[in-house]
């Protein structure tokens, strides 16, 4: 089989990275929370230069920048780090990453699917957006995002972006929800998560980022320190080395580009069609049939993929195939695909 069904980088994980982490390996001592001088002086440099997002005060006394162990932990803690559990409701997008949910059941929160700011934001009081999108790819526009950023800030209510593919952009430059043609001149009641996992291949280092309002970041900060969820020392030296070189980062960019176009070439000589994918490490693809007779006929070529209704109902009629695997298996599915 040919597994397409999970976003888990296969390749190896750059040497700049490993080299970084072996010279730090001596760390007798309590890492901390906060992170350290050079970690975020380096996740701020690599917002600026990378993603054009510039940060208040990285290393003030309110954080702008933090670390986390990973993206996925914080996905699903976020509304119990700020405080909002107990009632409300939590907006997350129609078809979207399963642990938005589950954060806000784990709060004791409601879940409402929406791709637009609602007329009503009575009981909100967490957002997520997602772009580009896991699973369908979709990229927000500008004045999408300055949608949410005005409808967040006239209720009151914090925007959080999970920006973990902003850096892989295939038919559009994906923009940062903390960049100033969106957020303004300041981050107010906005945030924004980032990983390595995936533009540096190190899901296994749980390596994450967490930016944004000053006051929201901070408050995130005081109760991780005290839940202990601090990253390792070594992978914080780590994490500097990744921030730093941004050619590692680009050569993964086109090793994902050959195998999408490769794939999306092969998908759509099918007949099949794939809707948004403009950016991220997915195929949002369909048949215009229930994902679970698509999910059955690529069994039958030997290919696994993601049935939609993993992401929410509406996904029904769509399945995501995977970019993250091997040039071998990616040319093996082109194969069972071509017939």
């Amino acid at each position: 089989m040919v597994d397409l069904s999970i976003g888990t980088p296969v390749d190896d994980t750059p040497v700049v990275l490993g080299t970084a982490l072996a010279a730090a390996a001596n760390s007798p001592g309590y890492p901390a929370a906060l992170g350290t001088r050079a970690l975020r002086t380096a996740a701020a440099a690599w917002l600026e230069r990378r993603l054009g997002v510039h940060l208040a005060d990285p290393l003030g006394a309110d954080p702008s920048v933090i670390p986390t162990v990973g993206s996925k932990e914080l996905v699903a803690l976020l509304p119990t780090l700020l405080g909002l559990s107990g009632s409300g409701t939590v907006l997350i997008p129609e078809v979207a990453y399963p642990t938005y949910e589950v954060g806000a059941v784990l709060a004791g929160l409601g879940v409402r699917r929406t791709d637009v700011p609602p007329d009503d934001a009575a009981g909100t009081v967490l957002v997520w957006l997602n772009s580009p999108g896991n699973p369908h790819g979709r990229v927000l526009t500008d004045d999408q995002l300055r949608g949410w950023v005005a409808w967040g800030r006239a209720h009151g209510v914090p925007i959080v972006a999970d920006e973990c593919y902003v850096t892989l952009g295939w038919d559009v430059e994906p923009r940062s929800l903390l960049h100033p043609a969106v957020a303004g001149d300041a981050h107010d009641g906005l945030l924004a998560v980032h990983s390595l996992s995936k533009q540096s291949n190190a899901a296994g280092y749980r390596a994450g980022l967490l930016s944004g309002d000053p006051e929201l970041v901070r408050r995130v900060w005081e109760v991780r320190r005290h839940l202990g969820l601090l990253v390792p020392g070594p992978v914080q030296d780590a994490m500097v080395a990744a921030l730093d070189d941004d050619a590692h980062v680009d050569r993964q960019h086109e090793r994902y580009r050959s195998r999408r176009n490769r794939l999306a070439a092969a998908v759509r000589g099918t007949g099949a069609r794939i809707d948004h994918s403009e950016a991220g490490l997915y195929l949002w693809v369909t048949r215009d049939e229930d994902c679970w007779a698509t999910i059955e006929w690529l069994a039958g070529l030997g290919i696994v993929a993601a049935p939609g209704t993993f992401y929410g109902p509406t996904g029904e009629r769509h399945v995501r195939m995977a970019l993250t695997a091997t040039d071998e298996r990616i040319d093996a599915a082109v194969q069972r695909l071509a017939g």
